[in-house]
Order: C-alpha cells, then sequence, then structure tokens
C-alpha cells in the first residue's frame, strides 16, 4: 500500500490548514500518517505518531526527534513526506536523508513563512538561513507562500523543485453569503455596536507580531474627532491584559471591544467596514483573504505576506499613516480593494497542489477537493 507522511509541530497546524489534503490522500488509496507533538485526533490519518519536536532549534529534544522519527521512516518506507512549520521540517528533512536515497521518498517542505526576511533581526538571518539553506539539498520540492519567499528561495537555495503556490487554500462559500439588514443589526446589537458605527476589526492571535498595539494606538488619535469609530480585535494571546490595560489607560473602553476567540469569524466580516492588519511579518495571511473574500475593504501594513494580497500599505508603526488611511476610507471603501483573490481558493490550490505530488509520483489522478 501507498504511504504519505505529514509532519508539523504541532496538532492545530495541521487541523487548520491540511485535514482537506489528508482526505485527498485516503481516496486515493494511501495510507496516511501524521506526525506531531500533540494528542489530538486527526481526521484521515490511519495512524498517529508523537514525537517531541520543541520550536526553538536549541533544545535537546529536537535532536532526540531526528532518531525516533528516522526508525519510524526506515519502518514504513513512505512514498511521500510532506513537512510543516519550522522545526518541524528541520527534524523531518534530516530524518529522511536515507530514505530518499534507499527507498526514493519524496520529501516536500512548505515554508509558511520563513523567519528570514526583508526587514528581519539579523539574528534571525544568523540561525535560521543557514540551516534552511542546507537543508534544501535534502527537499525535492520546497513550497513557498509569497512572492519575497520564492524569489529567495530561487535564488538562494537547491531544493530539486522550487514552487510558489498561494497558500493552503480558502473555502469561499463559507463568505460567499450576505447578512440581511435586520441580522446585521442584531449582531451588532449583542456585540454593544449601533447601525451608524463604523468598524473596523482586526483578527489574529494577540503577539508582537500582529501588533495590535498600533491600531490601538491609532485608535486614542482617531476617536478624538470620530466618537462613532469602533474596533473589534478578535483572537486570544498573551498581550491580552496588556492590551485591556492600554485600553483603559486611554480611555477607550466604549470604542475597542477585545472578543477572545470566536466560531462567527464570517458573520463578524460582514458586519464590519474595514478589516485592518498591522502585523509586522506574515506568511500569507488568512485573514487578508478571507475579508476579501468578505469583500471588504483592507488597510495592511507593508509587510512579507500583506502585499501580496492588499493593494493599500502603510508603514510599520506609522501610526500618522493609518490614522489618514483609516479616516480616508470612512468616506471612500473602494480605494481599499484586495488583488485577485481566486487564486487563493481552496479548489484552486488543491489543483495545484495535486500537479506537484503527481509529479513527485508520477501520479496522474486528477486532484480535487
Amino acid at each position: 500500500m501507498k504511504k504519505v507522511l505529514f509532519t508539523a509541530t504541532v496538532d492545530s497546524h495541521i487541523l487548520q490548514f491540511h485535514i482537506p489534503y489528508l482526505k485527498w490522500f485516503k481516496e486515493q488509496g494511501y495510507e496516511v500518517h501524521v506526525v506531531t507533538n500533540g494528542d489530538e485526533k486527526i481526521p484521515y490519518c490511519d495512524i498517529k505518531h508523537k514525537i517531541s519536536f520543541q520550536r526553538s532549534p536549541i533544545k535537546i529534544d529536537n535532536i532526540k526527534a531526528i532518531f525516533k522519527l528516522k526508525k519510524i521512516i526506515e519502518e514504513e518506507k513512505f512514498d511521500i513526506i510532506h513537512c510543516h512549520t519550522p522545526m518541524g521540517s528541520v527534524v523531518t528533512r534530516l530524518a529522511a536523508k536515507n530514505a530518499r536515497k534507499k527507498y526514493k521518498t519524496k520529501v516536500i517542505y512548505t515554508a509558511h513563512g520563513f523567519h528570514f526576511f526583508k526587514g528581519a533581526p539579523l539574528l534571525n538571518w544568523i540561525i535560521f538561513y543557514p540551516i534552511e539553506k542546507y537543508l534544501s539539498k535534502y527537499t525535492d520540492c520546497l513550497i513557498t507562500i509569497n512572492e519575497e519567499d520564492y524569489n529567495l528561495a530561487k535564488s538562494k537555495f537547491k531544493a530539486k523543485r522550487i514552487e510558489l503556490v498561494n497558500g493552503v487554500g480558502v473555502d469561499k462559500s463559507k463568505f460567499d453569503f450576505k447578512m440581511s439588514d435586520k441580522e446585521k443589526h442584531e449582531l451588532r446589537k449583542n456585540l454593544g455596536l449601533k447601525d451608524d458605527d463604523f468598524v473596523l476589526i482586526q483578527v489574529g492571535e494577540l503577539n508582537k507580531n500582529k501588533n495590535q498595539i498600533m491600531t490601538i494606538n491609532a485608535m486614542k488619535t482617531i476617536v478624538e474627532k470620530k466618537e462613532n469609530i469602533k474596533l473589534l480585535i478578535v483572537g486570544k494571546g498573551k498581550l491580552k491584559d496588556y492590551y485591556i490595560q492600554k485600553i483603559k489607560e486611554y480611555h477607550l473602553e466604549d470604542n475597542i471591544y477585545i472578543l477572545g476567540f470566536r466560531k462567527d469569524i464570517p458573520q463578524l466580516l460582514k458586519l464590519s467596514d474595514c478589516l485592518i492588519s498591522t502585523s509586522k511579518r506574515e506568511g500569507l495571511p488568512v485573514n487578508l483573504i478571507e475579508a476579501a473574500m468578505s469583500d471588504l475593504p483592507i488597510i495592511a501594513t507593508n509587510c512579507r505576506g500583506n502585499r501580496d494580497i492588499a493593494r493599500k500599505v502603510v508603514e510599520v508603526d506609522k501610526i500618522k499613516e493609518l490614522c489618514d488611511n483609516i479616516n480616508i476610507c470612512t468616506k471612500s471603501k473602494n480605494l481599499y480593494t484586495c488583488k485577485d483573490i481566486d487564486k487563493y481558493k481552496i479548489e484552486n490550490i488543491m489543483k495545484k497542489m495535486g500537479v506537484i505530488y503527481s509529479n513527485e509520483k508520477q501520479n496522474s489522478v486528477s486532484f480535487k477537493k
């Protein structure tokens, strides 16, 4: 029986992004294996292996993980191994070195955003760039998800093939609906919003990279002139208490709402007037893609990933520039549209991944959702 292995540091990565691909392999007759450091049950997975991947490159557990994974790979003799997440892919490619020669196992690596990028800290380049460059020669196909990473990989790395695939795919049908005025009114009312409020929404983990503090600081200035501007911050993270403190300090409790984790993102996007992203770096931001599929205007920072999608970008931490663009958007939303969004649809991504998988195993079966 043909066998495929997906690896990632954590279960959530597989669960959030790769279930449609596990399903496809099952339908094509593959025995599907998954390796992570977690205990979650993974749909369409025949055999789940737990290995203590660690996110830090200096953890001794990653050395142990290489030998454990190497043993699994030697025993199972996989046809294809598809690895994800930085340390998950480092461990996997080192563990699979012999299998590539001995069993002709094909190793595919999707880089969901290199840690080194234009403007990244020097330490990121010192640590991660040499590792990725070295391991590229043990990679049959390196998949990048944004233009900046693709261009760098093409010029610097030695993978057998280097491909640009526009993310993992987003199901547009989840956002292809209209909310009635009544539904929008009720949801806004439940959130403490009025019908005439101009609502900004920011979706993502509450951390330094997502940089929500930039928007909070901008709101301090904007609200002085436009009291009916409201900001919904959706997500959870370690900076929640810090953001709450700042909101109180700025007396913005009536204008900024931290909603935590939500399962109704499509509905929240539909009731909003503009999505904000103030990230310092991105791989390919799903939140921007989802907003675009909801026909929502976007104001995003000029960082890798964001500029692949948003037509209008502002510089990171330039508060006045963000304020100016928000004020313009309140009058002219059409200035903040996105680039071609169809290429991010899951059916189009899956077709391209089908070609990649087929090329690696000379498999002519069509790849469909």
